[in-house]
């Protein structure tokens, strides 16, 4: 699975350029009268210069942070998953904990001795990219508020109060479980990954209980929703059809409801690919039920954009 850096992306750290009125130094030009060509504040006694040097030290402070504007990042690692479209994929890691990945390695970064000591290690997060993210009807690359699924699709919420996939900048981060860590082959087996086959990975960090859980932790608005699974209704001569190291994970992604929070049917026959297979099922009420599993490219399956990684 050698891959080459398509998915490098540079995050541009400086203010929001989206104000016209902004200069390329990043400072607010709305009021062209009252800065110098330096862009300290001409109307601010504290912000005098004597020689040259800025008798503000907040002033040349952010001077020093606008000059730190980039952040260029590229893979160390792409996952192989059952999931090959967003429509399906578990809305956070773990709740699906069958669920079985593999993270891999680029060359650059394949070496035994960059994972010494991980096997030692339960759980694992993942800090990777939001790569398949479709582009806003209107032009823009985030939105300052989401709807959350979890509150029925028609909430507002801000975004970063949300896991929404539609960022500022589209980092997500993942616990998995470490199944196996195959060192030479630079392969870590994992369980419980919420992500797109070929998902690329910025940077791994084990997962260390002392400092990562806090059981005592307010979850905002995911404390005030009822979490209910579906019960899964999985025909014996359909589910044979799927291969047997898939068959749980799958029953428990089927049992997240993959459906759009915005598009629930009682009569509809809904389509997901997973693990080279259609799966086509219903929903009545709280129940699902699996009406046929074909191998790809017998019947093919309309391809559903769901809210990946909506939270």
């Amino acid at each position: 699975m050698d891959r080459t850096n398509e998915h490098s992306i540079t995050y541009d750290g400086s203010h929001d350029m989206i104000d016209s009125s902004r200069s390329g130094s990043g400072h607010d030009m709305i009021d062209s009268n009252s800065r110098n060509g330096s862009g300290h504040d001409m109307n601010d006694n504290n912000s005098t210069h004597d020689g040259g040097q800025c008798m503000n030290s907040s002033c040349c402070i952010r001077d020093e942070r606008e000059e730190l504007t980039e952040l260029t990042l590229k893979p160390v690692a792409y996952i192989e998953s059952d999931f090959h479209e967003k429509f399906g994929i578990p809305r956070q890691s773990g709740l699906a904990s069958e669920l079985t990945a593999t993270v891999v390695f680029t060359p650059e970064f394949r070496s035994p001795e960059a994972v010494r000591g991980l096997s030692e290690y339960s759980y694992l997060w993942l800090i990777w990219g939001f790569h398949a993210n479709s582009p806003r009807k209107d032009g823009k690359t985030w939105s300052p508020t989401v709807r959350p699924p979890r509150l029925g699709g028609n909430t507002r919420v801000g975004v970063f109060a949300t896991r929404s996939p539609n960022r500022p900048n589209p980092i997500g981060l993942s616990s998995v479980r470490i199944r196996s860590v195959d060192a030479s082959a630079g392969r870590i087996l994992v369980s419980g990954a919420d992500l797109l086959d070929g998902t690329p990975i910025y940077d791994l960090k084990p997962y260390v209980p002392y400092a990562d859980s806090h059981p005592d932790a307010a979850g905002g608005f995911t404390d005030r929703i009822e979490y209910k699974k579906l019960s899964v209704e999985f025909p014996p001569e359909l589910l044979n059809r799927v291969r047997p190291e898939r068959q749980k994970g799958l029953i428990q992604v089927l049992e997240q409801d993959p459906r759009d929070a915005y598009e629930k049917k009682p009569e509809h026959v809904y389509g997901m690919i997973f693990g080279g297979q259609d799966i086509r099922f219903t929903v009545r009420g709280s129940c699902l039920t699996v009406v046929d599993v074909a191998d790809r490219g017998s019947c093919r399956v309309k391809q559903r954009h769901a809210s990946h990684h909506e939270k």
